[in-house]
C-alpha cells in the first residue's frame, strides 16, 4: 500500500533508513522540477548526477544512482526520461525504464531495510500519468513489502 502525505519529499516522515526517489532525464540536464528541491537541501545528488553523465559508463535509461546524503537517507537518481521535451514519441517519460529503476530501488530498499519516499514521480516535467506510475510502484515496491510514501507538496 502507498501512504499519501502532505509535505515535502525531501523531508521524509518515517523512522529508519529512507530512500528518496525521483526521475532524471538521459541528457545530463538538472535544473527544473523536483531536482531543485533536492539541490536546495543537498548538493551531492546533483554533483553525482553530472559526474555520472560525464563518465558515460552506465548512464542510460533505467539506470539508478544511489547517493547517501545524510545518516540514513539516500537519494535515488533514476533515469526514466528520454530527453526533456514532448515529441513525436510522446512525453519524455519512459514507463518501462521507470519500472526497471523501481526494481533497483526495491533491491536497495530491501538491502537497507529502508522505506521509499517520493513526489508523484514522472508526472511533472516528464509528462507521465500517475494512473500508469502508481500501478508500477504497487507491483514493484509494495508487493515486495517496501513501505512507500508519496508526498503532495502544498
Amino acid at each position: 500500500m502507498i501512504t499519501y502525505l502532505k509535505g515535502d519529499a525531501t523531508s521524509p516522515q518515517a523512522k529508519g533508513n529512507k530512500i528518496i526517489c525521483h526521475i532524471c532525464n538521459d541528457l545530463g540536464r538538472w535544473g527544473k522540477g523536483f531536482v531543485l528541491a533536492i539541490s536546495k537541501r543537498w548538493p551531492e545528488p546533483e554533483q553525482a548526477y553530472r559526474k555520472w553523465y560525464r563518465a558515460k559508463n552506465d548512464f542510460e535509461l533505467s539506470a539508478v544512482q544511489f547517493i547517501q546524503v545524510d545518516s540514513g537517507i539516500w537519494v535515488a537518481n533514476m533515469i526514466g526520461q528520454r530527453g526533456i521535451k514532448t515529441g513525436s514519441k510522446g512525453p519524455p517519460i519512459r514507463y518501462e525504464a521507470v519500472e526497471k529503476c523501481l526494481f533497483k530501488v526495491e533491491q536497495k530498499a530491501s538491502e537497507l531495510s529502508a522505506s521509499v519516499h517520493m513526489p508523484r514521480i514522472g508526472c511533472g516535467l516528464a509528462g507521465g500519468k500517475w494512473s500508469k506510475i502508481e500501478p508500477l510502484i504497487k507491483k514493484v515496491l509494495c508487493e515486495n513489502n517496501v513501505l512507500v510514501y508519496v508526498y503532495n507538496f502544498e
